[in-house]
């Protein structure tokens, strides 16, 4: 079979996420690639190797997530945990805005035993003990649908593929990757989720699609952490060179930018609800300093500007 004549009307070559369709045996994938995006995000910290590799990853993975679902509004991946890392945080708007922050215990991740120059550790030694959530939110007027998991096993997919087969019942796949070279850091990964049937009930245990199954499975991960990353390597080309005897159809991709839904009007709505009282404490030479955890801008706000907000 030749490559998919859709693949030459691809215009993005990073920073979006593709959908493609294997149709033997009918299976839905999203592959995702980032690159300056997530070097934005990740460099506007001052994340410790290990750390930015783990938030890299867990960008990518929000980014293929979101990716399965329908909606309009913002999906969030949270992790909170009593490791090194016990907070991580990503989200997604339905447009493709991408942004994430880790809070870093640095005496914690010091006093770890394993010494992680050259490889970053396992996620789950990085989050320890605690919990995965993901939650989309379509605005006011709509129910937040929530979904939480014990964090299980060493790696991010562990848990939420965990989540799917006790949850969901989806039998899906999940790689992901991510690292730093000289043109600054990259990530990307693969999913892939079995379909129902036309029904909509469940397969069955039938023993050929079970084969299929594991067949893609295995083709996923011989798929090498240099070719996610790669950015010579394009998308298409990618999935046709793991799946092409799969009959691999690839679709329109989504284009994934940096986004922080911070602002000052937001800021300012936020102070005006505290006792002014309290945020005169928190002054530092004459301001008022707000910084956004995702994108690390500070609003400053001096007297005048603070008479402003508490007058209206």
């Amino acid at each position: 079979m030749s490559q998919p004549d859709v693949a030459a009307e691809l215009t993005l070559t990073d920073d979006l996420l593709l959908p493609f369709l294997l149709e033997v045996p009918d299976i839905r994938g999203r592959l995702a690639r980032l690159g300056p995006t997530v070097d934005t995000i990740l460099t506007r910290h001052d994340y410790p190797e290990p750390v930015a590799h783990l938030l890299g990853e867990m960008l990518a993975l929000t980014s293929l997530l979101a990716g399965m679902l329908k909606f309009e509004g913002f999906f969030t991946l949270q992790t909170k945990g009593d490791g090194p890392v016990p907070l991580a945080v990503c989200d997604v708007t339905s447009a493709g805005e991408l942004r994430g922050y880790a809070k870093v215990d640095r005496e914690k991740l010091e006093a770890m035993e394993e010494p992680w120059e050259g490889a970053a550790p396992a996620a789950g030694r990085l989050f320890g003990k605690g919990v995965l959530a993901f939650t989309v939110d379509q605005g006011p007027e709509t129910e937040r649908y929530q979904g939480i998991v014990e964090l299980t096993g060493p790696t991010l997919a562990d848990s939420i593929l965990h989540y799917f087969r006790q949850s969901e019942q989806i039998n899906a796949g999940i790689t992901l990757a991510a690292g730093h070279s000289a043109a600054g850091w990259r990530a990307g990964g693969l999913l892939l989720q079995e379909l129902p049937d036309e029904s909509g009930e469940d397969r069955g245990p039938s023993s050929t699609e079970e084969d299929d199954w594991r067949r893609c499975l295995i083709l996923m991960s011989s798929c090498r952490r240099e070719e996610i990353l790669d950015p010579d390597l394009p998308a298409p080309d990618l999935l046709y060179r793991l799946f092409h005897e799969e009959r691999v159809r690839v679709f329109r991709t989504r284009p994934l930018l940096v986004g922080c839904r911070c602002s000052r009007k937001n800021v300012e709505s936020v102070l005006r609800s505290l006792p002014r009282e309290e945020i005169e404490s928190l002054k530092e030479d004459g301001e008022v300093i707000v910084t956004c955890e995702f994108c690390n801008i500070d609003y400053r706000f001096d007297d005048e500007a603070m008479e402003r907000i508490y007058a209206s």
